[in-house]
């Protein structure tokens, strides 16, 4: 079966390929829709993520579906929860209609040898490193796109968590001293002796900590490769993928998260080297005009000294992430040359935690 190549799909590396026959049949009789799923798929892997493996199914059928799976090897305690990633969309999708459609969650390790579920692929694009010229976006075009992600973020803070069941995910009050305590010790537990411990860092946070501001569902992954652009305006925002990490919590968390991501075009030339997004782009809002546009749509207020700290949780949090799919390398347990680069990644964090804090009145 041949079919027009889809961006980010490329053929599935030998130590992430599963039983495709497997998974065909059991979802001929598992999904909540099996038209069209009569065939065995074409199977590629999407190659931007680093955590959990993402792989598109392809039928002669014309339809097309998306299974994600965990990783092999060593995980964080709660990390990759499968039925609870799959839950939580299909629980969100009558509140904030930018998720993908759910198709089918399956728990028995026995099909895949882990759980996995499946999703309606959402048709569009999704921006990497660089903003594609067949966009046609000019400067205004470029804004535009910038603002209405910032709005899409906005949306997902503003969901009535009652009304959608996602309150039970609400652990009450102490959100922030949880994240920072449990990011320390998930950097300290994946540390490698060739990064730095990050000591002073995770020190300034835990005394830093602010109090909670009221909660909301937070993404927790809030960037451009995790967003898809409408096919007819690429401006438009018609998808958000990639809830793994999502929950409820403290908003400015979610924002400072999101904004450790974006580097600009006035950066440190060893920022803008790691850059894994567009925005860069001449059109796209700084950094302080994304946290002006957020708290002005939510009503919110956060002085320097305030943003400050969320500012630099976000990057100590990015270089934990980071430094756990570096462990994985370190240890051998994936060959995959991309992960490998993720200590360097680590190391500018820390460079740039260490900055932040030092610029602090």
């Amino acid at each position: 079966m041949t079919s027009a190549a889809v961006s980010g799909a490329a053929p599935v590396r030998d130590e992430d390929a599963f039983d495709v026959a497997a998974a065909a049949a059991w979802l001929r009789e598992n999904a909540s829709g099996t038209e069209g799923l009569e065939s065995e798929p074409e199977v590629t892997q999407f190659v931007g993520g680093a955590s959990n493996l993402t792989y598109l199914l392809r039928y002669g059928s014309g339809r097309e579906l998306v299974l994600r799976r965990p990783p092999s090897g060593t995980k964080a305690r709660g990390a990759h929860d499968m039925r609870r990633e799959h839950d939580l969309q299909a629980a969100l999708a009558p509140s904030f209609p930018l998720v993908p459609r759910m198709v089918a969650y399956c728990g028995d390790d026995a099909v895949l040898g882990s759980p996995f579920y499946v999703m309606e692929r959402l048709v569009g694009t999704i921006l990497r490193t660089d903003v594609p010229s067949d966009l046609g976006l000019d400067r205004e075009g470029v804004s535009a796109l910038c603002r209405n992600a910032v709005d899409t973020l906005v949306a997902l803070h503003d969901v009535d968590l009652g009304s959608s069941g996602l309150g039970e995910l609400d652990r009450g009050d102490g959100y922030v001293r949880r994240q920072v305590d449990g990011w320390t010790t998930r950097y300290r537990t994946a540390r490698t002796p060739d990064v730095g411990d990050l000591e002073a860092t995770m020190a300034w946070l835990a005394e830093h900590r602010p109090a909670d501001l009221p909660h909301v569902l937070v993404h927790n992954d809030f960037r451009f490769d995790n967003l898809v652009l409408a096919a007819d305006d690429p401006t438009r925002v018609v998808g958000v993928l990639d809830w793994e990490l999502a929950t409820v919590g403290d908003p400015l968390m979610d924002l400072g998260s999101a904004l450790a991501y974006w580097v600009q075009a006035d950066d440190d030339p060893a920022f803008l080297a790691i850059r894994l997004q567009p925005t860069h782009t001449a059109g796209m809002l700084t950094r302080a005009e994304v946290v002006e546009r957020y708290l002005e749509a939510r009503g919110l207020d956060a002085t320097p000294e305030r943003w400050r700290f969320y500012e630099v949780f976000g990057a100590f949090r990015l270089a934990g992430i980071a430094q756990q799919i570096y462990y994985r390398f370190h240890h051998g347990q994936t060959t995959n040359p991309a992960y490998g680069a993720f200590r360097d990644v680590v190391r500018f964090l820390d460079r740039r935690c260490t900055e932040l804090i030092a610029a602090a009145p």
